[in-house]
């Protein structure tokens, strides 16, 4: 179960925009994502690989923490993502993202949201 302190931790390196170095250091090494009803992408190795594919995409990415949730080994975390891509086009994403946590490290999530809107 992480604790309060661990899961700001967590946080806060997403918001400083070290999203692949986040999943290397706060995910188990079986660790599993998925995005709304898709299949899971399982490994975090394969989870930093797509993670810094996705960033090589965009020219910014800004993330921002609305609010979160802690309950014992289940978080909700509800972020903002705004992105700037390679192609000066712009996007957000407004999703919530559910976590099983196994001791201090992340190894199941689950994210819901819209498909992001281009808005430029």
């Amino acid at each position: 179960m992480p604790s309060r302190a661990r899961l700001d931790e967590f946080i806060a390196v997403v918001v400083s925009g070290d999203h692949a170095g986040a999943i290397e250091r706060y995910y188990t090494e079986d660790a599993s994502m998925q995005e709304n009803a898709a299949p899971p992408r399982v490994g975090r190795d394969l989870l930093v690989a797509q993670e810094r594919a996705t960033l090589d995409r965009v020219e910014t990415v800004v993330s921002t923490c609305v609010a979160s949730i802690l309950e014992g080994d289940r978080v909700a975390i509800n972020w903002i993502f705004d992105f700037t891509y390679l192609s000066g086009k712009t996007a957000r994403i407004d999703e919530v993202a559910l976590q099983e946590w196994r001791g201090d490290r992340i190894f199941r999530e689950r994210f819901f949201y819209d498909p992001p809107k281009p808005k430029a």
